[in-house]
This record gives C-alpha cells, sequence and structure tokens, in this order.
C-alpha cells in the first residue's frame, strides 16, 4: 500500500475575493513539514492574502485549506481561530494593540520577557520601543518586532509578510542566520513572501 505524504499545509481550488475583486486564485498548493519556501510576487499579486489565510487570520472565499489535515476551527460567531503552532510575524494583533511592547511580551512569553528585553532592547534605537505602545510604532519597527517574537517563540510553522524589506543588509543576514538555525535544529516549516528573491 502507498504510503500517504504528511503534510504542514494542503490548498485546493483557493479563492479569495473581496467583493468582486480576485485577489488569489491557487489550485493547488501543499507545503511539507520542516521545509523553507518563499513566495515571491509584485504589490497586489495576493502573498499577504495567502498568508492571513494560512495563518488563520482570514477565511478563504472558496476552496479548502487544512492545516495537518484539518480545517481550522471557528468560534460559534464564524471566526476562525488561528492555531497555537503558527506564528505569523504580521499579525493584525501587532499593529492595533494598546499595550506597551514589554506588556505585550510580558503576557505572551512571561518569565522569558527579562531575557528578551536583554537579548534585544537594550542597546540602540529599539531601546526606546520597550516602553512604547504597540500601536504607536512604526511599520518597520513592527516588522521588527514581528521577527523578534517569532524567533523567541520557537513555531511549529513561522509565516513571515514582506520579509525582510524593512531591514537594511546586516539585519536581514541576522535574521536569515536565526530562521536558517530554527528551520535546521528545530525543523520549523518556514513561509516567508517578498516583493523579490
Amino acid at each position: 500500500m502507498a504510503q500517504t505524504k504528511r503534510l504542514i499545509f494542503k490548498v485546493n481550488n483557493l479563492e479569495k475575493s473581496y467583493g468582486s475583486y480576485s485577489v488569489l486564485k491557487i489550485g493547488k498548493l501543499e507545503i511539507h513539514p520542516g521545509t523553507i519556501y518563499g513566495i515571491v510576487g509584485t504589490v497586489g499579486s495576493g502573498k499577504s492574502a495567502l498568508l492571513n489565510i494560512l495563518a488563520g487570520i482570514e477565511k478563504e472565499s472558496s476552496g479548502t485549506v487544512l492545516y495537518d489535515d484539518e480545517p481550522y476551527q471557528s468560534n460559534w460567531l464564524g471566526k476562525i481561530l488561528p492555531h497555537v503552532e503558527i506564528f505569523y510575524s504580521n499579525n493584525p494583533e501587532l499593529e492595533s494593540s494598546s499595550q506597551t511592547v514589554a506588556g505585550y511580551v510580558a503576557e505572551k512569553f512571561g518569565k522569558k520577557k527579562n531575557v528578551i528585553e536583554n537579548r534585544y532592547f537594550n542597546e540602540g534605537s529599539f531601546r526606546n520601543l520597550w516602553s512604547r505602545k504597540m500601536k504607536l510604532i512604526s511599520q518597520g519597527e513592527r516588522h521588527w518586532l514581528g521577527m523578534i517574537l517569532a524567533c523567541e517563540a520557537d513555531p511549529r510553522v513561522l509565516l513571515v509578510d514582506d520579509y525582510g524589506i524593512y531591514f537594511n543588509a546586516n539585519m536581514e543576514k541576522d535574521f536569515r542566520n536565526q530562521l536558517t538555525k530554527m528551520n535546521r535544529t528545530l525543523g520549523t516549516t518556514l513561509v516567508l513572501s517578498s516583493p523579490t528573491d
């Protein structure tokens, strides 16, 4: 008997529309565990829409999206419940939270808060970020923070939208090294999107 291959995500006949505007149409997409995928496309090509769907932030207009062979669960209001094993670096929660960065990190990481503060927020221009409200930080700072949280969360699956476009060469190299290490040592599945390769 043929053995079926294990998949993290299985997408079939996926479509996403906003009103009459179709932003995404994918016949078949399979994402395997422990691999690194890059999604490259121009602005407006549907990269963010796909990652939002894979992250459980948005619902597809039609088709099926399975995580570990199961559809996403919904609450009684029909809102998708994101999976705890998936970390999305561009989660809208980072943009809308009225907490300070310190408060948000404490809520998500508990006692590891002090380690994160010492590792990332004790020097340079990011020192002042620690006490600022999440909803008041810039888009570039939010992407940097999302990458920091992703690296510290050790997720099974990491989705990164607009990878590297807000980082200088040294920051991108540091994050690339951390992501490669996560993939090699922890088996983290990575899906990165960018307008250029």
